[in-house]
């Protein structure tokens, strides 16, 4: 099952988020789910480069089921057009993935947390 957690700030914004595991929906290759996931992420994460000047930080780790790790400083540095076109896109992200899961609720499963 691929899991999936993003965490908003206190002003509720999303600030980072982790994709974990395998859908098995299918077979290697053929798997949907995963790949439906996978082109939504990956696209997140370069769109957020390319569309809000923002680099992310990215952990990886393919290793004890696959593992992806985003996380945004969000600061005074960031002007407020990078910060709305970084949030629309990682709400793009959610709603994108959460549709998925209603979708596959066997294969992947979404929250959202608040950070203190």
């Amino acid at each position: 099952m691929i899991k999936g957690t993003f965490a908003r700030n206190q002003a509720g914004q999303i600030s980072e988020f982790t994709l974990t595991g395998h859908a098995e929906a299918g077979p290697y290759g053929s798997d949907i789910v995963c790949s439906a996931v996978s082109a939504l992420a990956i696209s997140t994460v370069n769109s957020l480069d390319a569309l809000a000047g923002v680099i992310p930080n990215i952990e990886t780790n393919d290793d004890e089921g696959g593992c992806l790790h985003v996380s945004m400083e969000i600061n005074d540095s960031m002007t407020q057009e990078q910060m709305n076109i970084s949030q629309i896109l990682l709400e793009h992200l959610l709603l994108g993935l959460q549709s998925i899961e209603i979708e596959y609720l066997d294969f992947i499963e979404i929250q959202t947390k608040s950070k203190s």
